[in-house]
């Protein structure tokens, strides 16, 4: 057996990863450390981030966009506002931040299961808009109002570098299909592979037929060009293998532009 090998089997045994893990958010360890360790708030943020930064220095991206589709209170957009700062820092891969949320809690439903009346109801989650805003940098920006309107909005502008990450939280399956539009759209700007999180997936009252299961099904066979699937190999050599968030990281791929690498690549090597 391989010393990395040992050393993993080592890492992994509860009393030690605990004491590593303490030990990571103590001390000055990089943050890539800290996020393979789960040793910061939302890490599930943190991993999206990193793996959008390498994406994006790998295609040549100088900057890439984060989003969060679902504010609400705004403790989330906080921390992916400080991650993407401290990610930047360690990768040089510049990040800017998007917001999206009605702010005035969630809209109106479908009327029937797939908006899960099980578990939401209207105008829950609303923002108070001013506090939050105060608290946001200039790396930062809040797309208030229905997404279904700011979404084809915001893909005309020619401002926004290519989507690295996206966090899914508007709860509602109407509106997850919206949001997801901003990947499935002509106009969309976006790095071959995306990473992605689902908040809600994990509930008693989750199935395949409702909420964010059924808009990730349908996108997929709406759309030829980009498809989502699960992030496989997310857990392989992680400490914790067990977090509940594991299973909530997706990617999108762009198979258009995966394709398109290929034959840029044959092309050079036929030169």
């Amino acid at each position: 057996m391989s010393i990395p090998s040992i050393l993993f089997r080592f890492i992994r045994e509860p009393p030690f990863r605990l004491l590593g893990r303490l030990a990571v958010s103590s001390l000055p360890f990089s943050y890539r450390t800290k996020a393979f360790w789960d040793a910061v708030d939302r890490p599930h943020y943190l991993t999206g981030l990193f793996a959008a930064a390498d994406q994006g220095a790998k295609h040549g991206a100088k900057e890439i966009s984060a989003f969060e589709f679902g504010v609400a209170q705004g403790a989330g957009l906080l921390a992916l506002q400080a991650h993407a700062e401290r990610v930047e820092r360690e990768t040089g891969v510049r990040i800017r931040v998007f917001g999206f949320d009605t702010g005035e809690g969630l809209p109106s439903f479908t009327g029937d299961y797939r908006d899960h009346p099980d578990l939401w109801r209207p105008g829950q989650y609303r923002m108070d808009v001013e506090r939050l805003q105060k608290a946001l940098t200039s790396r930062t920006e809040l797309v208030l109002g229905n997404i279904a309107e700011t979404i084809p909005k915001f893909l005309e502008r020619d401002d926004i570098p290519p989507a690295g990450f996206v966090s899914i939280d508007v709860d509602l399956y109407s509106s997850t299909s919206v949001a997801l539009e901003l990947l499935g759209s002509r106009q969309r700007r976006m790095l071959p592979n995306v990473a992605m999180y689902f908040d809600d997936l994990t509930f008693f009252n989750n199935h395949r037929y409702a909420g964010e299961f059924l808009a990730i099904e349908e996108f997929n066979e709406r759309h030829d060009e980009v498809k989502i699937d699960r992030w496989y190999g997310i857990k392989t050599y992680r400490p914790f293998q067990d977090p509940a968030w594991l299973n909530q990281m997706f990617v999108a791929h762009d198979l258009r532009a995966i394709t398109a690498l290929y034959r840029d690549e044959r092309g050079r090597s036929s030169e």
